[in-house]
């Protein structure tokens, strides 16, 4: 099985997205990461549906929306027919779980779960037979470019061990400090979705970068 790779929008130059994404897609990345952020949650904005509307005529990969946001639940309607086809939102800002990943599945789309460095990863137990995703922090969310987190590779790890260990299919993801370093220890980790965004979307080369982070392999 090979690492799927989800380069982040929020790392590419805003002033020519098409031709960028279309790099990243002929060289073989197969998601694409859209951070929404509100400017509460983090502290930071970045964009909206409409956004994700204009690009989704220019691109076959999977729209892989993370929401930083306070009550996700309002943007499911507009991120649904925007495009998105992976819903995640932290568990952190949601006031009912349950409840949220029965809306975004009604909607019609995949659920996922995110959690910052300092949230304890076993908070996620009693949702992990419904996600479709479940997303690590490596950093503090809010900022591309800053450094990977080690210990967040336990929460990997142990996502890894729960799939393995009860048949859930959720897919681990993790976001944040990925670059050519630690790429293969999150890989080691248990994640299967890397998300890079400086890391791809910075480089000299685009296509160069995405072919290694898509070259590397999931042993297990």
């Amino acid at each position: 099985m090979s690492v799927i790779l989800a380069p982040s929008l929020l790392a590419a130059d805003f002033s020519c997205l098409d031709r960028q994404i279309a790099m990243a897609e002929r060289a073989g990345a197969q998601w694409l990461h859209l951070d929404i952020m509100d400017f509460h949650f983090v502290p930071n904005l970045t964009f909206g549906a409409g956004v994700v509307r204009s690009l989704r005529p220019l691109s076959k990969m999977v729209f892989d929306a993370h929401f930083m946001v306070e009550q996700p639940e309002k943007y499911i309607e507009s991120f649904q027919k925007a495009g998105a086809d992976y819903f995640t939102f932290h568990l952190e800002a949601a006031a009912d779980p349950s409840a949220l990943i029965d809306r975004v599945k009604e909607a019609g789309m995949k659920c996922g779960i995110s959690v910052k460095p300092k949230t304890d990863v076993k908070a996620l137990a009693p949702y992990l037979d419904r996600l479709d995703l479940v997303l690590v922090m490596s950093v503090e969310p809010g900022f591309g470019g800053q450094s990977f987190m080690e210990h967040t590779l336990e929460k990997s790890a142990w996502l890894a061990e729960e799939k393995a260990k009860n048949g859930y299919s959720y897919l681990i993801e993790m976001d944040g400090g990925i670059n050519r370093k630690t790429a293969a220890k999150a890989v080691s980790g248990g994640v299967e979705v890397l998300v890079a965004g400086t890391a791809v979307f910075g480089a000299e080369n685009i296509e160069e970068e995405v072919r290694y982070y898509t070259g590397l392999s999931i042993d297990r």
